[in-house]
C-alpha cells in the first residue's frame, strides 16, 4: 500500500525537514516486508491567495485517482498508536493500494474536502502548525509499521 502525503505548503531544509526524511525512510524500510510504502511527499501551495478553496482545489489533484483519503483534522479521531498501526494494516489487508493523507494550510482543510475524506485523524484537541503535523504523522507512520512488525520501538 502506497502512502502519500498530501499537503499544503512548502517545506524548507532545516530540522522538520530532516525528521519527516529520516521517519519516512525508516517507514519505507521497515514497512516494505509488510506491503506498506513506500512513502511521498507532495507539496501545493496556492501562490495567489485563495484561500482554503484553492488549497482544496490543489490537494485533489495531487491526490491520486481511487486513494483512501485520510484528512487530519482536529475534529478527527484520536487514537492510540496502536489503533492507528491497526487501521493502517486494515486499509492495506482490504486491499487498498493508495492511502492519502491531507494536511491542510494555516486555515485547515476546506470544508467540502474535508467531507470527501474517507475517515478524519486527529492528533488531539490542540491545533498544531501543519508543518509539525507532518513530522508528527511521518513518525506515527513508522511507529506503525514499527508495531505491525513487532519491533521494540513502541513500548507501552
Amino acid at each position: 500500500m502506497r502512502v502519500h502525503l498530501c499537503v499544503v505548503g512548502r517545506l524548507r531544509a532545516g530540522p522538520e525537514r530532516e525528521l519527516i526524511s529520516d521517519y519516512l525512510d525508516r517507514f519505507d524500510k521497515t514497512g516494505r516486508a509488510l506491503g506498506l510504502g513506500p512513502a511521498s511527499v507532495t507539496e501545493v501551495e496556492d501562490r495567489k491567495g485563495g484561500g482554503m478553496a484553492a488549497e482544496a482545489a490543489l490537494l485533489r489533484r495531487a491526490l491520486p485517482k481511487g486513494a483512501v483519503l485520510c484528512a487530519l483534522d482536529e475534529r478527527g479521531q484520536v487514537m492510540t498508536s496502536p489503533d492507528f498501526a491497526d487501521r493502517l494494516g486494515r486499509w492495506r489487508d482490504g486491499g487498498c493500494s493508495d492511502l492519502a493523507f491531507m494536511i491542510g494550510g494555516a486555515d485547515g482543510i476546506d470544508p467540502g474536502l474535508r467531507a470527501e475524506a474517507d475517515f478524519l485523524l486527529s492528533f488531539g484537541k490542540m491545533v498544531w502548525p501543519h508543518m509539525l503535523a507532518r513530522v508528527m504523522l511521518s513518525e506515527q507512520l513508522y511507529r506503525a509499521a514499527s508495531i505491525l512488525s513487532g519491533s521494540p520501538y513502541h513500548r507501552v
